[in-house]
């Protein structure tokens, strides 16, 4: 099953850059804050591809040490960090197991096959995307020439097209054991890890009723994952970056493949001292994306019982995905929205999203959730 494609809808002459309109498409629309800038600004640089831009340096040790991995590398984007994590843990002709809703496999332009010719066996997720250990042992092929060789499993957490679902730790952990058993390395695409690492102290519950799930750390992720790409330009509020995070071998090796790429940038200390801003003063402050994502959804949530709206996947972090009921199209209800001054995105059919983050105000969430509970009555509904 591959999922549609993402989309925009109803921007018309509106322009994201006012600060009347709430701009829930992503949280990949921030801005750098005046803070931000000052310390980009302040940044001293070198040529990064030689090696010596102390701030690209400073960052890669921060991030290394923080999850308790040996070596980093700065990226520009996150897709980049990814593909190259599977290049060098690959050979072509290999296959790699992920969820079937991966940002890797849904993502990221066939990229798993054009850069590493390699092949993805995608295992259904649950109904927000996460896989488990017995998903990951029965898609392992055979040690026979006719299959390919299974060499790579990925995970992603918080999960994109699961509503930024995060994965408990011993899900995690069990897929890791799996993997050292077998052979194979295991990669997280951590686009909004640091949104897991901070809802995973304040989720109570399983949206099953089963057990509070366990908090967990940086340094958990790196003592279970081969690699581990981290994205800045998200949650954390920066305007351009991700980092990869392995061993030694693995982190030099990478190197190489990010050269090949063209990933290699020389004074990009300027974006490297954004990147240990945000690290410093954006992480904790996710909680404050997480709560208004919860006010979004409690408010589509009162839509349910006359139909305007199907479903609300369960929030956990800063995502809300819902389905529009079957009497109404989502892109008239994303237009309805845009001349509110609120923009969300399409994830597929009847599927629509909206993502809070660092730009997003109380205010303006609480102007969205005035909109979005006149829906019915603008629209003819309910």
């Amino acid at each position: 099953r591959r999922p549609l494609g993402m989309s925009y809808f109803g921007m018309g002459a509106m322009t994201a850059a006012s600060p009347a309109i709430a701009d829930l498409r992503s949280d990949t629309v921030t801005r750098p804050s005046a803070g931000m800038l000052a310390a980009m600004m302040a940044a001293p640089v070198g040529d990064d591809v030689w090696g010596d831009d102390p701030s690209v340096n400073e960052l890669q040790r921060v991030t290394a040490a923080m999850f308790g991995l040996p070596a980093a590398l700065f990226f520009p984007s996150g897709t980049m960090a990814n593909q190259c994590a599977i290049k060098v843990h690959t050979q072509p002709g290999d296959e790699l197991i992920c969820s079937d809703s991966a940002h890797i496999y849904c993502y990221e332009g066939g990229g798993i096959a054009f850069n590493s010719g390699v092949q993805a066996r995608t295992v259904p997720g649950d109904s927000q995307g996460r896989v488990t250990a017995a998903q990951v042992a029965s898609a392992l092929n055979a040690d026979d020439q006719h299959y390919p060789r299974s060499s790579l499993v990925c995970l992603e957490n918080t999960t994109n097209r699961g509503g930024g679902a995060l994965y408990s730790l011993d899900t995690m952990k069990e897929v890791a054991v799996l993997c050292k058993s077998k052979g194979l390395k295991l990669h997280l695409d951590g686009a909004r890890l640091f949104n897991a690492l901070v809802a995973s102290r304040q989720v109570a519950t399983h949206a099953n009723g089963a057990p509070p799930m366990s908090a967990y750390t940086a340094q958990d992720m790196g003592g279970l994952f081969d690699s581990i790409s981290i994205c800045l330009s998200k949650g954390l509020g920066c305007p351009v970056g991700s980092v990869l995070l392995g061993s030694e071998v693995f982190i030099a090796k990478a190197r190489r493949i990010r050269k090949v790429l063209g990933g290699g940038m020389r004074q990009s200390g300027f974006l490297a001292a954004a990147g240990l801003y945000a690290l410093q003063h954006n992480v904790e402050r996710l909680n404050e994306d997480h709560r208004r994502a919860q006010l979004l959804s409690a408010t589509l949530l009162g839509l349910v019982p006359c139909g305007f709206i199907k479903s609300v996947a369960p929030v956990s972090t800063n995502i809300v995905i819902f389905c529009v009921g079957d009497h109404y199209e989502p892109e008239a209800v994303s237009k309805a929205l845009a001349q509110q001054g609120v923009l969300i995105s399409g994830m597929g059919g009847r599927l629509l999203r909206m993502v809070t983050h660092l730009d997003v105000t109380d205010a303006q969430v609480e102007r969205a959730c005035v909109a979005i509970a006149g829906l019915p009555t603008l629209m003819g509904g309910c």
